[in-house]
């Protein structure tokens, strides 16, 4: 069982960038980040959590059209570490974005993947 911790979240102004970090732990000895797809997801108040994009054990991405074209996933294997860079900013990315994981073989990934054991999350907060 992996344990996910993000960081990198904060206030910026619309417009602005950020780049999320989701470190992995706990794994299973001869395994890797490379076993695991793993994909962000965001919960903004009063509203459902939404899959925004994930990377694969291949390190294909996918993201969802609200994102696509402004927030970019990548990982480094050997930090054991996945990272969201978003840029341009806008008030309604304001959430709780929180990373999470699951086993996998493809060599893609879709939010609808069986993801599960999310981190506790980091807030992101746009505005001016």
């Amino acid at each position: 069982q992996l344990q996910l911790v993000e960081s990198g979240g904060g206030l910026v102004q619309p417009g602005g960038s950020l780049r999320l970090s989701c470190v992995a732990s706990g794994f299973t000895s001869g395994l890797t980040l490379e076993y695991y797809a793993i994909g962000w997801f965001r919960q903004a108040p009063g509203k459902e959590r939404e899959g925004l994009s994930c990377i694969s054990t291949f390190g294909s991405a996918a993201y969802v059209d609200s994102v696509k074209g402004r927030f970019t996933i990548s990982r480094d294997i050997s930090k054991n570490t996945v990272y969201l860079q978003m840029d341009s900013l806008k008030p309604e990315d304001t959430a709780v974005y929180s990373c999470a994981y699951f086993q996998s073989t493809s060599s893609y990934c879709e939010m609808g993947n069986p993801f599960h054991s999310w981190g506790r999350g980091t807030q992101v907060t746009v505005s001016s």
